[in-house]
């Protein structure tokens, strides 16, 4: 995934102080990709953008679980007035057009619905969509499905 390895090397470069090149490479996933995944986020391992991100905005200081997946216009954002920004459980699926507004934890192996917009923590495991998004379901850990099993081996 393209939009990844530039943001790691971004934030590489981001960590060890060196200067205008994260910029650069911001700038050049948001021309290029239509993303805007700036190098201070905190991204985990094997996280999956759907579409290289198309669309997606992260705040700067928004934190993303490994192997989280992400689908395509989602917005993680802060919130006026608030210093909290969005943190991603690990396993996490935010379904394309979610929003993730403010101070808000999503649970470990949660699942948010297309075009929610999330405004309150949702447990692990859960299901949330609707406007604003409410808990419909709590998952079994073994009802999982298997939502990478689409990818090559």
């Amino acid at each position: 995934m393209i939009v990844l390895r530039i943001y790691r090397l971004a934030n590489w470069c981001y960590r060890h102080r060196i200067p205008l090149l994260p910029f650069v490479l911001k700038s050049f996933n948001r021309i290029i990709f239509a993303v805007v995944l700036p190098p201070s986020a905190s991204v985990g391992r094997n996280v999956l953008f759907s579409y290289e991100g198309l669309g997606t905005v992260i705040h700067r200081r928004a934190v993303i679980g490994d192997n989280a997946i992400i689908g395509a216009g989602v917005t993680l954002g802060g919130r006026s007035g608030s210093e909290g920004v969005p943190v991603i459980g690990a396993g996490a699926i935010i379904g394309s057009g979610a929003k993730v507004i403010g101070a808000v934890r999503i649970g470990a192996y949660a699942s948010i619905g297309a075009n929610a917009v999330v405004l309150s923590d949702i447990p692990d495991f859960a299901v949330a969509v609707g406007v604003p998004a409410k808990v419909v379901r709590i998952n079994r850990p073994e009802e999982l499905p298997n939502y990478r099993a689409f990818e090559r081996q």
